[in-house]
């Protein structure tokens, strides 16, 4: 069997942890901060952890 390559899309949007958490970027923060508040804008700039429902399948993409 060949080896499994990982997903590089995945790999640039997922950072694991050091005790195997997925963490991931919030979404809507990228443009339009014009008409977003200031509290709204610091929420959204800190990353999150990644759902159960969804790590297991990440992980596979990233070959955990």
């Amino acid at each position: 069997m060949p080896k499994q390559k990982t997903h590089k899309g995945t790999a640039k949007r997922v950072k694991v942890t050091g005790t195997g958490k997925l963490m991931r970027e919030q979404a809507n923060n990228q443009h339009k901060f014009e008409y977003k508040s200031s509290t709204r804008k610091r929420r959204l700039d800190q990353e999150q952890v990644v759902s159960p429902a969804d790590a297991k399948r990440l992980k596979k993409l990233l070959g955990i």
